[in-house]
């Protein structure tokens, strides 16, 4: 992977990236490892045709790219390009970008959900995987401070990446950190 951040700021990227189908591609790409557009719409229910061409706009904007000693003449095998991958700063989005990045983040969260309830179904007779490490907590920083905060995440999760092992897995890790919403306004509140 790439140390350097790759900021999508066009909107046309963010909406070819943005489409579900495409998400879906690169979910699979990134947790299962490269795939033909036929494995891939068999496993994702879509036809090959549609999947073909998602493939195709997706190394147009350069996040898979095919797998020259894996692709046998009309067969391509195409790979997740791993990237830190960014989008703008919400003050710096206009309203188009804002809507884009939102459906997104939605798409995302819902497919992370999923993701770990079927995690949880699998490994809970899986004595080495099943007691998964869960974190969730608060701390007081400044703006300043959780930006260098999720760099030094960002650099931690680049320090573990590493290609499969024996006994290694993929594992999924997401970052999520936003400031305590203020309380309603008929929740009372601590002087």
């Amino acid at each position: 992977m790439s140390d350097e951040p790759y900021e999508i700021s066009e909107l046309e990227v963010l909406r070819s990236l943005a489409q579900p189908r495409r998400q879906q591609i690169l979910q699979h790409l990134t947790l299962h490892g490269p795939a033909t557009s036929a494995t891939l719409a068999r496993a994702l229910d879509l036809n090959t045709g549609a999947t073909s061409y998602h493939l195709r706009e997706l190394a147009r904007q350069g996040f898979v790219e095919e797998v020259p000693d894996q692709t046998h003449g009309r067969q391509r095998w195409w790979r997740y390009v791993k990237r830190d991958i960014r989008f703008p700063p919400r003050s710096a989005q206009d309203e188009a970008t804002r809507v884009v990045v939102d459906e997104m983040n939605r798409q995302s969260f819902a497919a992370d959900i999923d993701a770990f309830h079927r995690a949880q179904a699998e490994t809970a007779e899986d004595a080495e995987w099943a007691d998964m490490p869960y974190s969730r907590g608060t701390i007081h920083v400044s703006v300043g401070e959780l930006r260098e905060f999720f760099e030094e995440y960002i650099a931690l999760l680049n320090r573990y990446a590493r290609s499969e092992q024996d006994g290694a897995r993929t594992v999924l890790t997401r970052f999520l950190a936003f400031p305590s919403p203020s309380a309603p306004a008929d929740e009372p509140t601590e002087d």
